[in-house]
Parts: structure tokens; sequence; C-alpha cells
């Protein structure tokens, strides 16, 4: 078994909607327990229809907290998305910063600094893109970082070639993901932004846990490259094996390439 695989945890359910309730299940408990301790760090959220069941499955189970302790938690809340469209506006609906504001930050009362996005109008993205990757690192970093992964074996917008060391920067998004996001757009791939800031895998790599969330069949060939095949530019989440504390979120259809996790 390679290296990686025996520090890996892997928590693997039949079917997406389990899988969901699973992951609600350990964000919640680390919530609880760094607000009790005093010590909650930013949380790292992403994006999508893969996660739209864990933000609705996230508000009904902080909806039953004592209201003295969900106070004490939206007062505290603060956390960075991996990125964002350039060209689109917080007020446009096909914007993440519109998503996670339906989401999430209307459910919580969040304001819309407690769910920090970069600003996909700015003038010059690329001296955005150092400045939310600085915003990041002077509030000290993400405690806990969710991901997706891409087909094409992005994580956030980190396009394949990715190195390891890549900062928070404005990308070129491939024709693969355009498609794979033309959801939000009416399924026009053509009417997807070409480009997007995305934090890089050096921030997402400092993150103190990361939480892989991988669903359907069509993931589990990248997955397996992801996991089993040496680090390489070419599939960026492959960079995760240098982490020492990855999760693992995985339904059986993505696992069907991965023998040594069944």
């Amino acid at each position: 078994m390679p290296e990686f695989l025996s520090t890996l945890s892997v928590q693997r359910r039949p079917q997406p909607l389990a899988l969901m309730e699973a992951i609600v299940d350990h964000v919640v408990v680390h919530l609880a327990s760094a607000l009790d301790q005093e010590c909650l760090k930013p949380l790292g959220m992403a994006t999508g229809r893969t996660m739209e069941p864990f933000y609705g499955a996230l508000i009904q189970r902080l909806a039953a907290w004592p209201s003295s302790r969900l106070e004490r938690l939206k007062r505290c809340w603060l956390s960075f998305n991996l990125d964002e469209y350039v060209g689109l506006s917080p007020g446009d609906s096909r914007s993440f910063a519109a998503y996670m504001h339906a989401q999430l930050g209307c459910h919580l009362d969040l304001s819309p600094g407690q769910l920090q996005l970069p600003d996909g109008t700015a003038k010059d993205p690329a001296e955005e893109a150092r400045r939310y990757g600085s915003a990041l690192h002077q509030a000290g970093g993400i405690g806990l970082q969710l991901l997706g992964l891409g087909g094409n074996g992005h994580v956030g917008f980190n396009e394949p070639p990715s190195p390891a060391g890549s900062r928070c920067r404005v990308v070129t998004l491939q024709q693969a993901t355009r498609i794979q996001n033309a959801g939000a757009f009416g399924g026009n791939p053509d009417e997807v932004p070409e480009q997007a800031i995305t934090l890089g895998l050096e921030e997402i790599l400092a993150a103190d846990e990361i939480h892989l969330i991988v669903t359907g069949a069509a993931k589990a060939e990248i997955l397996r490259q992801a996991l089993l095949e040496p680090c390489s530019a070419e599939v960026p989440a492959s960079w995760l094996q240098h982490h020492s504390c990855v999760h693992l979120w995985v339904d059986d259809a993505a696992c069907a390439h991965l023998p040594l996790l069944s």
C-alpha cells in the first residue's frame, strides 16, 4: 500500500446524500469543539451542485443548536472560498458570492465580510488575487478545508498543470471545466467566464485538515490517479499526497478504481 494511503482517513458511503450527512456530522463536531476551545480558524469553503446538499444539511443541523451557542458561532464565523469567476459581480446569480449567500449567508445572517471571496469585478484581477491570498494569510490560514475534485484533476480552479507551490492567482479555465460548470449558465459552456481567481495549492496545502469530497463514477479514474500515481502538476489533486491530514469522503461509484479502499 502506498505510504500516503496508510495515513488517509477514508469515509465511504453507498450514496452521495448519505455521504453529505456524514460530512456535516464531522463539520458540526469540528465547529462545536473549536468554538468551545475558542480556536475557530477560518473555514475553507467550496461551491457547486455537489455541495448544495451539504449546506442544506449544515443549516438544519445548526438550527438545532441552543440559540446562544448559534449566536456565538455567527459572531465568530469567517470563511474563505476557493475561487470566483473573473467578471461576475456578487449580485450576479451565477457568481460564487451569490451562491454562498443563497446557500449559507442568508440562513445564518452572515455579513459579506464573513463570507470572503475574491472580487470578480476588480479592475486588476492579478492584484486582487494577491490581495485575497494576503487576506487569508493575515486571518491565520484555513483550519478545515472542503474540496471537490474536477474531472481533469483540478482542486479549486487549479487547472493542470499546477505545481504544488502555486499561489492565489488568475487562471484560464480549460474547456472541460467550463463544460462541467455550465449548469449555472443555462447549460452553455461558452457563457462560463474564461478566467477565475483561485487559491493556489500552497494555500490549500497549508490548511490544518483537508476534506476531499468525490462522488460519481465519472470521477473514479481521476481519483485513482490523484491517490495512487506519483504527484504531478498534470493532476493537481495529487499534491494532496503531501498533506498529513487528508480525509477522503467518497461514494461507492467514485471508489470503483480503488480496490485498496474496498
